[in-house]
């Protein structure tokens, strides 16, 4: 389980990772919106979970009382504020590509 979870969660940062990049880089296009897809399934599996991991029912069945998913290879500190982290990261790639959109579509705007 500790190995799908940790599979699971790198493959939605490497995601978020991308999304700021492409953000940063002025790149709002296809493989962005992709990534930002994941992402925001993830986002909102998430919150209609509560608020907590759709792994904890699972993590329950298995053997732990507490249903705890913070069992992938990472601190646990780290592990238990992905929230905190994310909420931020999240706003910022967002406007990166809020930013990049509206600055094209002024640009396309003036070429006419």
């Amino acid at each position: 389980m500790k190995s799908l979870h940790t599979f699971a969660w790198f493959t939605i940062e490497a995601c978020m990772v991308y999304v700021l990049y492409a953000g940063i880089r002025g790149r709002t296009d296809r493989k962005a919106s992709l990534a930002a897809g994941v992402v925001t399934a993830e986002t909102l599996v998430f919150a209609a979970n509560g608020f907590h991991c759709p792994l904890t029912a699972v993590a329950q069945d298995l053997g732990d009382a507490t249903g705890s998913v913070t069992d992938i290879y990472l601190p646990k500190w780290f592990a238990r504020n992905l929230p905190a982290i994310h909420v931020p990261l999240i706003l910022l790639a967002v406007f990166l590509h809020w930013r990049n959109y509206r600055s094209n579509s002024e640009g396309a705007g003036h070429a006419a």
